[in-house]
């Protein structure tokens, strides 16, 4: 026998290797769009979370939360936020709704991008 061969064995994968997926793009959750309104409407009338809390009769920590998109609220709880800031329940929902809207666009845009289907004009 000889001692030259190798000691591997020979691997041969019974399915080809898939090409890597790029990564899925997700949908931006409610809480985070209602919350990023809150804390831009709040921010724009410079105000304080604890103002606010206060206003709105609910916790400083939990408008926190509901700003970073850490809580889920109930319509009572963003109704008062809403309308310690001036806003009705249907402003809040109006803003969050664009926000998506936004969101969505800029996603679309961004995955057609290097597809080579866009509209080309030229000068």
């Amino acid at each position: 026998m000889s001692t030259d061969a190798p000691k591997e064995a020979r691997v041969i994968p019974l399915r080809p290797k898939e090409a890597p997926r790029p990564p899925a793009r997700r949908e931006p959750l409610w809480r985070d769009l209602v919350g990023d309104v809150l804390r831009r409407e709040r921010l724009a009338q410079e105000r304080t979370l604890k103002d606010v809390a206060e206003e709105a009769r609910i916790s400083m920590p939990y408008l926190s939360e509901l700003e970073r998109g850490r809580k889920e609220a109930s319509s009572e709880v963003l109704a008062a936020a809403a309308q310690a800031l001036g806003l009705g329940l249907g402003d809040l929902l109006s803003l969050a709704s664009r926000e998506l809207t936004r969101h969505s666009r800029t996603q679309a845009s961004s995955s057609r991008v290097g597809r080579g289907d866009g509209l080309c004009l030229a000068a």
